[in-house]
């Protein structure tokens, strides 16, 4: 690889500031990144330097900088790509220090990472000796050109393929999402000979990271395969900031809807900063702990018109566009979110992934219940079983045990400690034979006859025990709220 081919790579947006003609064909053995003022043991023949610049500030005058070019002179330094975004710009005394000893330097724009550049440099020396890259010049330069415009993965794969006739061509989640295809692969096969290569993006996590694939790769050489998913690794980065930036704004509209009464007009505007239709009908689903699994599972289920990002306590949620007519019959997406939802998990099986739903929200006003019911649905999916991933419905609540599952365990322990007492000692023979006749005569619906028949003593035993739990308890069995109260207790000492 050459100077030349760095600095016309229009996806850098690198500007020369100083590089003679007989220069541009120097070849680039390496890359390394250094802001030590004496650079010269880290740098070996031929490699290209990145500095953040670091090591300079204002008050240093040009001596510093002399110090520092001299030094990348002499280890054989290739050329020096130097970072505005320290100090806003390049120093003058540094593009003048090497201009006097040689060394070509090109400044890189503050919005462009190194990772980028080195990512750059490597995808082209995969291309053997010389630094040829392996796909064809014309194409790499029209993939370039693309990758600068913004375009999508979809027009990325078209590029990649056109000089191989278009193979079928697949950019997969690691859950195995579609993301992009070549225009003729109109469906998935999952059989043929199958190739698949790794877009290797380092801060990618397990819910994020992509794949090329290939289910009929006939002749194409895996080098340039390597190339195309390094290219799609380059676009995956690039779109960080956008992402970032809608994370941001669902993370204000989840801000907004857990603060008490939302102002219909700063809602309106929070919905429409998030892509969301300001009318409704919505969707609302939270998860934990990994919102990038929630995001995931969300572009299975609505690939545009939803929002993901955090409430304050750091829940993730989610809020879709609902894809019915809102006069239709209210319903959760928990259905389709249930079927994605194992495939999701499965990218981390370390770490067990929880869901809550709720029934749909018909408009803006009804966001803030919906959320409420999906975060205790959530809250009741992870009490319930910790170690299994899991997606539960706020419309499953229909009996008293599930509903006390999205209690927190220790407010559970405190009531049930609070409602039974001395009931609860472990060490009284007695009390484990009252709370035994307790849960028989509630289950049995506080029927005397049955519970005696049950637990194989006498009417009048049952009678006795009872009384005794009436006055350790203080409630009255004969009364239906005192009798729920100590179920419920009963319900909470087992969870």
């Amino acid at each position: 690889m050459h100077i030349a081919h760095l600095l016309r790579d229009e996806s850098l947006g690198l500007r020369p500031l100083w590089c003679e003609d007989t220069m541009l064909g120097r070849e680039i053995s390496g890359v390394t990144a250094t802001d030590l003022a004496d650079p010269a043991r880290s740098v070996r023949p031929g490699e290209l330097v990145l500095s953040g610049l670091l090591w300079w500030t204002p008050d240093d005058g040009p001596a510093k900088a002399e110090r520092f070019v001299s030094a990348l002179r002499t280890a054989g330094a290739a050329a020096l790509l130097a970072g505005e975004k320290t100090h806003g710009g390049v120093p003058d005394d540094l593009v003048h220090a090497c201009r006097r000893h040689a060394v070509p330097v090109a400044a890189v724009p503050a919005h462009v990472m190194f990772r980028t550049i080195t990512d750059s440099v490597q995808l082209r020396q995969r291309g053997g000796p010389g630094g040829r890259p392996a796909l064809p010049e014309p194409t790499r330069e029209r993939l370039d050109r693309l990758l600068a415009e913004g375009a999508d993965p979809a027009a990325l794969l078209d590029a990649a393929f056109a000089h191989l006739d278009r193979p079928a061509a697949y950019l997969l989640t690691s859950s195995g999402r579609t993301v992009a295809a070549t225009t003729d692969a109109v469906r998935l096969p999952m059989d043929g000979t199958r190739v698949t290569v790794p877009v290797d993006v380092a801060e990618a996590g397990p819910y994020e990271r992509l794949r090329l694939y290939l289910p009929e790769p006939a002749d194409t050489p895996l080098r340039e395969l390597q190339e195309i998913a390094a290219i799609l690794a380059t676009w995956q980065r690039s779109g960080a900031g956008r992402r970032a930036a809608a994370y941001e704004a669902a993370s204000a509209l989840g801000a907004l809807l857990t603060g008490g009464a939302a102002d219909p007009f700063a809602l309106r505007a929070a919905l429409l900063a998030c892509g969301l239709p300001p009318q409704g009908p919505y969707e609302v689903i939270t998860a934990a702990p990994d919102r990038s699994a929630l995001a995931e599972a969300v572009a299975h289920l609505r690939p545009g018109g939803a929002a993901v990002g955090a409430l304050p306590d750091g829940t993730a949620f989610a809020v879709l566009a609902a894809e019915r007519p809102a006069e239709q019959p209210a319903e959760s997406p928990t259905e389709p979110l249930a079927a994605i939802w194992p495939l999701v998990a499965a990218c981390d099986p370390s770490r067990p992934q929880h869901a809550g739903t709720a029934p749909r929200a018909g408009g803006p006003e009804d966001l803030n219940g919906a959320l409420s019911r999906a975060r205790y649905a959530l809250a009741s999916g992870r009490n319930a079983a910790p170690g299994t991933s899991s997606v539960t419905d706020a419309a499953s609540f229909t009996g008293l045990a599930a509903l006390l599952t999205g209690i927190p365990e220790e407010v559970r322990a405190a009531y049930s400690h609070t409602v039974l007492g001395s009931l609860l000692a472990a060490d009284n023979a007695s009390s484990a034979v009252l709370l035994q006749t307790l849960e028989t005569f509630l289950a049995r619906d506080g029927s005397w006859a049955r519970a005696a028949e049950e637990l194989h003593l006498h009417v009048n035993t049952v009678h006795y025990r009872i009384g005794r739990i009436e006055q350790i308890t203080g409630r009255d069995l004969s009364r239906l709220d005192d009798r729920l109260d100590l179920r419920a207790a009963l319900l909470c000492r087992g969870m």
